[in-house]
């Protein structure tokens, strides 16, 4: 997400940092540029107009024009206004004293709200609470079917709905047998259209009205880029929202939706929804999506999803075998799925900082499907294979490469990198490797 734009603005500070000094010229010329860039990001003509004037009046004052270093302070007052233009700060769901809490989804059909249906089930039981789903698209064929096979999937609870019945009374059945069973929330699956009409925006009103939602969230799909504000806009003034979950943002390289809705609609951005996986769905941080913005990474978004997935009793004892140059390709396989969880290899590396910047890697275009051919490659192994890849002759590569559903070339590509990682490993855990990263010094090199 934001790819095209994170690129213009890097070569537009690029020039910014590369001039000793800052004049008037100098910054008017830049954020004319900045300007095009945003309006290329597809961020709503308005929005662009007052983020260029409020970053002109503080770009031009003294504190800048007067610097040490005047291109890295235009760059932190831009990363502000874009962290204001977003909202500031994160915006958790408000569940309020109701039990059940109601936390209503609406939107278009096709903006995913199905699937974000159980994301958000499964990351507010991750939450610790208790949650259910429901429902109440009786219009779609096997709507209601689709949310009952994914929560199922997933281990998560789901009201039975009779599809003959009437949203408004399902609702009401959902709440009662919610309250009876102990479930704390229960996210209502509400019906779409392929556009905005008055029978659904009624029947939205009137589930409102009788369950009294602790939150009402719009489900926008990114890639309708500038119109899923319109229809947010829309459905605020017509049904009040308290929120977005903006889905398919890896499927946006512009991303001027995020940067629009909360200027333009007063309501903040809660979730992102990152890809098809159910924990692919991530709480908006304003502060962390600007520095991804601006090419710096978000380093504290990759810890937190390390930590949601790495086991630390395994971590300690990997750490234990590469000390002792014991990691073997069972380990690697396992690594490989700790890594998974995480997500896309691309997300991932997006998060690390500056890796954009670097120019051997910048073309690099990470296939997850690689990771999957790596593990069938290793799968297809003995165990005193994996534990000694010495063993692994012609023939046995040979015979992996059949097992698997690869090339010899793959198994040999695959074993060739694993003795690099294994020489790396022992390069760094070394003493001299040790001081070297102490001093910030990387020992990769051969």
């Amino acid at each position: 997400m934001f790819e095209n734009l994170t690129d213009k603005l890097d070569s537009i500070f690029k020039k910014l940092k590369g001039k000793g000094r800052l004049d008037e010229e100098n910054i008017q010329g830049a954020l004319k540029e900045i300007r095009m860039a945003l309006l290329e990001a597809d961020v709503n003509f308005k929005v662009v107009k007052g983020f260029i004037e409020d970053v002109k009046g503080r770009a031009i004052g003294q504190d800048v024009t007067d610097s040490l270093s005047p291109g890295q302070q235009v760059v932190k007052i831009v990363h502000d206004h874009l962290v204001e233009l977003m909202g500031g700060t994160s915006s958790q769901i408000r569940f309020g004293n109701r039990f059940p809490a109601p936390v209503m989804l609406v939107g278009l059909q096709g903006s995913g709200k199905t699937t974000t249906a159980v994301k958000l089930a499964k990351y507010i039981s991750s939450q610790g609470k208790r949650t259910m789903l429901v429902s109440v698209d009786v219009y779609r064929p096997a709507a209601m079917e689709q949310l009952r096979v994914l929560a199922n999937e997933t281990g998560m609870a789901i009201f039975p709905a009779d599809a003959k019945q009437d949203p408004v009374t399902i609702c009401l059945n959902a709440v009662e047998e919610a309250k009876s069973r102990g479930y704390e929330v229960l996210i209502i699956d509400t019906a779409g259209r392929l556009h905005i009409d008055v029978e659904m925006m009624e029947e939205l009103r009137k589930i409102k009205e009788v369950v009294h939602p602790a939150e009402i969230l719009f489900v926008a799909d990114a890639m309708t880029g500038q119109e899923a504000v319109n229809v947010a806009t829309t459905f605020n003034e017509r049904l009040g929202i308290d929120g977005v979950i903006m889905t398919k943002m890896d499927g946006d390289a512009r991303g001027g939706a995020a940067l629009s809705l909360k200027a333009v609609m007063g309501k903040p951005i809660k979730f992102v929804g990152i890809g098809e996986k159910v924990d692919a769905l991530e709480v908006f941080h304003p502060e962390r999506m600007a520095t991804r913005i601006l090419g710096m990474g978000d380093i504290l978004t990759l810890v937190e999803k390390a930590q949601a997935t790495v086991d630390e009793q395994q971590a300690r004892e990997l750490e234990k075998k590469i000390r002792k140059n014991e990691f073997t390709l069972e380990d690697f396989r396992s690594q490989l799925t700790q890594i998974k969880k995480m997500g896309s290899i691309k997300d991932i590396l997006s998060m690390i900082p500056g890796f954009n910047k670097i120019k051997a890697l910048k073309d690099i275009s990470p296939d997850d499907k690689e990771m999957v051919r790596v593990t069938a490659i290793i799968d297809s192994m003995t165990r005193k294979e994996r534990h000694n890849y010495l063993l692994i002759d012609g023939q046995r590569r040979k015979r992996i490469a059949l097992g698997s559903g690869t090339t010899v070339q793959d198994v040999n590509r695959l074993l060739k990198n694993y003795g690099e990682m294994r020489k790396m490993m022992k390069k760094m855990t070394s003493k001299d490797g040790m001081k070297a990263m102490r001093r910030g010094n990387f020992p990769f090199s051969k």
